[in-house]
């Protein structure tokens, strides 16, 4: 059986933890629990015709008191952007996230940007953002923990890009 870790990025509270709790357990809870370190969970996937077994790090939100040790992301073959779509602030920590993977799994590591929480439309901000997000080059994929929308998609779609 192959085994690839993929890691979840993003600022504190952007639905990191209620991502991964939607794509394993098929679950959300509107409680709001702040990761510490990192949760590490695991989920067998079919990429093709081969079964995958994704090692899911939620690792905990980047703010400006605590940093995303790279540790962390050592091993990886792949990532996950998050940002939430109702605060378009939480694009500028993906950036800076963005170049911590670079520096350490390197530039060719799969990746794709999250912009979670696309239920809200009411507070919806991602719009004023859209254009830079673009101009990154970065597919993205509108995402709600909430809903499920996209989340499966998101996480195929990055396990389909690890094994070509």
């Amino acid at each position: 059986m192959i085994k690839k870790k993929i890691c979840l990025l993003g600022s504190y509270a952007v639905g990191k933890t209620s991502l991964v709790s939607r794509f394993v357990h098929s679950i959300f809870s509107e409680k709001y629990l702040t990761t510490i370190g990192v949760k590490i969970d695991q989920k067998p996937v079919m990429a093709g015709d081969q079964e995958i077994t994704l090692l899911v790090w939620d690792i905990h939100g980047e703010d400006t008191f605590q940093r995303v040790p790279s540790s962390y992301l050592k091993g990886s073959n792949g990532y996950l952007l998050v940002m939430d779509g109702t605060r378009a602030s939480t694009w500028e920590s993906l950036k800076q996230l963005r170049a911590l993977a670079v520096q350490a799994i390197g530039p060719d590591a799969p990746f794709l940007v999250l912009v979670n929480k696309c239920d809200l439309t009411d507070r919806w901000e991602f719009e004023t953002i859209k254009s830079e997000v673009e101009a990154e080059n970065w597919e993205y994929i509108l995402t709600s923990a909430k809903t499920g929308e996209g989340v499966e998609e998101a996480f195929i779609r990055l396990t389909n890009s690890l094994i070509q």
